[in-house]
């Protein structure tokens, strides 16, 4: 599991600076975790991130996105509401989801949204 920058997410999800539609820059399906330190339904989503990003490695990439530190990305997006889960597939449109979701339900948008199965 990485942070990312504007810089980093400009590198490995989208550069929104140069491309006005959107463009995935990743190899492989994302999640993008949209948090706060403060936030504590962030923090029980913090462990169970964890192990996504242990269970998917190689399939999946888990960012988090630190809302406080990057005020333009959470903008960007709209966040307005945390922690707002971002599922990036490879191909297509990404899909936001907010809440801290329980793991099963991360695990169902994962396989539906991103089209990775963990086996």
């Amino acid at each position: 599991m990485e942070n990312l920058t504007k810089d980093l997410f400009k590198d490995k999800v989208f550069d929104f600076e140069n491309n006005k539609e959107w463009q995935f820059a990743g190899d492989k399906p994302c999640i993008i975790d949209f948090y706060a330190d403060w936030c504590a339904p962030c923090r029980t989503l913090t462990p169970i991130m964890e192990e996504l990003s242990e269970e998917y490695k190689g399939k999946v990439d888990i960012y988090k996105i630190d809302t406080e530190k990057e005020q333009e990305l959470a903008a960007m997006f709209g966040i307005r509401s945390i922690p707002s889960i971002l599922f990036v597939p490879k191909d297509g449109q990404p899909q936001m989801a907010t809440g801290a979701l329980p793991k099963d339900a991360l695990e169902k948008a994962i396989e539906d949204v991103l089209g990775v199965k963990n086996q």
